[in-house]
Formats: C-alpha cells, sequence, structure tokens
C-alpha cells in the first residue's frame, strides 16, 4: 500500500521536473511582460525537433559519438528556441506591448504557422526563405544607410517586397523542377518521429525497493541546474538585476537609465530558450510530433498560474503539487489507500486516467484560484499595489 504511494510519489516528481522546466521560461516571459506567448509549446517542439536532428548527426558519425549527443543537443536546443523567441519578440510582440488579447491571438496564430512549418519544411522552402530574408532585409538595411532613408522607406518596401518573394518563388520552382523530390520532400512531415536516449540513460537503479528510471532522474538533475542558473542569473548577474526592476516597475526602470527594450528582448530569448530545453527533455519521454507543445502548454499556464505570476519558487512549488498529484490519481494510488470508505475508493478510480485525472487537478486548481487569485506567491511591488 504504501509502497505504491511513494512510487506515486517518485513519477510524480518526474512529471512535476518537465511541468517546471516547460513552465520556468513561461513564468519569466508572463511574469516581466506580461505576454501570452502561446507559441511557447512550439518552441518546445522547436527543441525536441533539434534534438532529433542532433541525434540523426551523431548517429552518423558511428562508433560512441551517439551516447554523447544528448549534451550537445541541450545547448544547441536553447540556442534554437532561444533565436527563434528573439525573432518572435523582435519581428511581432514588441508592437504589441499592452494590448494582452492582440498578443494571444498573434502568438497563437506563430503557433499554427510553427506547427505547418515542422510538416512542411524541405530545401524548397528553406532556401526559398533564405533568399527572401537575403535580398529583402538586406536590400533593406543597405538603403537604410542613405541620408534620406526616410522618405524612401515606403517606396524601397513597396519594390523590394514583390521582387524578393519572385525571386524566392521563381527559384523554389526550377528548383523543384529540377531536382523534384530530392529537394521536395518534407524533413519531418506529419508523423512523429523517435529519439532514443543514450545507453546510460535507458538502465535504472534500484532505491530500496523502488525502480528509479535513469530518465527521469537526469531530468530532475537538469530542472535542478536550470533553476539554479535562473536564480543565480536574476540574482547575482547586472543583467538580472535590470530584468528585476523592469518587473517591478517598469516605467521608473526606463526613467533611471534602464534599456527596457533590450531587456524585453534579453527575457523573451531566454524564456524560449528554456522551452528548448524543456522540448530536449521531453523528447526522452515519448516520440515527438507537431503537436506536441500543444500536449503541455495548458498545463504549463496552469503551473505559472498557480504557483504566482513572475515568481519562481511559486513556479517550483505549483509544479511539484500538479505533477504528483496529476500522477497520483492518474496511476490510482489512492485507491488502496480507501478501501475502508468504498465511495471514496470508487470516487477516485473515476479519474484514474491521465486524462480524467487533468480534469480533476483542473477542477482544484479552479476552486483554488476562487480562494487565491494571485496564486501561492503574488507578486509584489509599487506597480502591482497600485
Amino acid at each position: 500500500m504504501l509502497t505504491g504511494l511513494v512510487d506515486g510519489i517518485l513519477g510524480g516528481i518526474g512529471i512535476g521536473s518537465v511541468l517546471l522546466l516547460a513552465a520556468l521560461g513561461l513564468a519569466i516571459v508572463f511574469g516581466l511582460m506580461g505576454v501570452i506567448n502561446m507559441a511557447h509549446g512550439e518552441l518546445m517542439m522547436l527543441g525536441a525537433y533539434t534534438t532529433f536532428v542532433v541525434q540523426n548527426v551523431f548517429k552518423s558519425l558511428g562508433g560512441d559519438w551517439l551516447e554523447t549527443y544528448i549534451l550537445f543537443a541541450l545547448p544547441l536546443a536553447f540556442l534554437v528556441a532561444a533565436l527563434m523567441g528573439l525573432i518572435l519578440e523582435r519581428g511581432v510582440v514588441r508592437y504589441l506591448y499592452g494590448r494582452p488579447l492582440e498578443t494571444l491571438l498573434a502568438t497563437w496564430g506563430v503557433s499554427l504557422i510553427l506547427q505547418q512549418f515542422v510538416r512542411s519544411v524541405n530545401w524548397v522552402l528553406v532556401i526559398g526563405l533564405a533568399l527572401f530574408c537575403l535580398f529583402f532585409f538586406g536590400g533593406m538595411w543597405l538603403l537604410s544607410r542613405r541620408a534620406d532613408w526616410q522618405r524612401l522607406r515606403g517606396w524601397a518596401i513597396a519594390l523590394l517586397l514583390p521582387l524578393s518573394l519572385g525571386i524566392s518563388a521563381v527559384t523554389g520552382n526550377i528548383l523543384s523542377q529540377t531536382y523534384k523530390l530530392v529537394v521536395t520532400k518534407p524533413w519531418f512531415g506529419a508523423q512523429n518521429v523517435d529519439v532514443t536516449a543514450p545507453k546510460w540513460l535507458r538502465s535504472g537503479f534500484s532505491l530500496g525497493s523502488f525502480q528509479v528510471s535513469s530518465v527521469r532522474l537526469f531530468i530532475v538533475a537538469l530542472t535542478i541546474f536550470c533553476v539554479v542558473g535562473i536564480y543565480l542569473f536574476l540574482q547575482r548577474s547586472p543583467w538580472g538585476l535590470r530584468i528585476r526592476a523592469v518587473t517591478q516597475n517598469r516605467s521608473m526602470s526606463a526613467c533611471l537609465g534602464i534599456p527596457t527594450q533590450k531587456v524585453d528582448a534579453l527575457t523573451f530569448a531566454l524564456g524560449s530558450g528554456l522551452a528548448g530545453v524543456a522540448g530536449c527533455a521531453l523528447s526522452l519521454l515519448g516520440s515527438v510530433g507537431p503537436n506536441t507543445g500543444q500536449n503541455y502548454i495548458v498545463d504549463t499556464f496552469m503551473v505559472v498560474v498557480v504557483g504566482g505570476v513572475g515568481k519562481l519558487v511559486g513556479s517550483i512549488v505549483a509544479a511539484m503539487a500538479i505533477g504528483t498529484l496529476t500522477y497520483l490519481i492518474g496511476s490510482d494510488a489512492f485507491r488502496p489507500l480507501l478501501t475502508a470508505v468504498p465511495p471514496l475508493a470508487d470516487f477516485f478510480t473515476f479519474f484514474s486516467s491521465t486524462s480524467m485525472a487533468k480534469v480533476m487537478v483542473f477542477a482544484l486548481i479552479v476552486v483554488f484560484l476562487q480562494v487565491r487569485p494571485a496564486g501561492l506567491f503574488p507578486q509584489k511591488g509599487r506597480t502591482v499595489d497600485a
């Protein structure tokens, strides 16, 4: 009886670690800028696909290289997701600050674009995008060096946009006609792909009468590393100090000379990079597909809201609580403890599946937010108090 409960708690800590890793970046972005980034799940997906690509590259090298790919995949997943987050912030989100509904809709649209991009990406699409960026943004950059740039800006866009699109379309058409399936075949497609953990992560070890999975232990250690790293960055670095200052009071920080736009871009990139690391960790637990991020985005938002927006310790407590409770209910760990009370045992048995456990946990969260709408650790500061 007790063995099942402890086993459930250990499994729940593993699920909670994944949730915390996924929610860490969102908590920072949401806490600082108030941006509801619906594309956060797709940034996790990009991290997972980056892991898949790195795995295949190392597999082609042969030998023992495959056993080390995860060590290279983690930083690369962070960089790819951070770069995409930076592009998203500079290209879309920065024009929508203070407009939460438009930001939500825009990032949701970006999430759909990223899902379809992963399904359809091939050499023709990549070369076409590269040519468009080269001619359009390169041309804009060259013309912006002229003294009369502001006068020419409208004309430059009207000329460069169709020209760049035309060159990209014609080049893509020529490549498709010449090389056919070699350049038009999707890299990933709509089906899920599998990431195989290295041998040293496939085993487990015994802890008394319990069996602990090495992969879940690795994810817990990775989560602790990321949490400690983020804490030290926010508390001990100059940019961490600026981020905390902007979180407390953006207007006052700007008056004191803090470059709030740079802080926003850095924060968004940092949060997105953490989503990439979460995606890398998720790829070790199951197959990777275009909808991978969607499976976790709601849980991630729940962690941020229950923990308290922008509070690191709140996210930790909420992730562990939600992960453990969901796992315990879903694995029917409460039923053996409640055999003396049949109605309660039947009640928990009814919710003893993954989907029904989520329903029960979300219902409990709704009730909890009626009592503490600001979460476990509410944000404090002059702006909030006002």
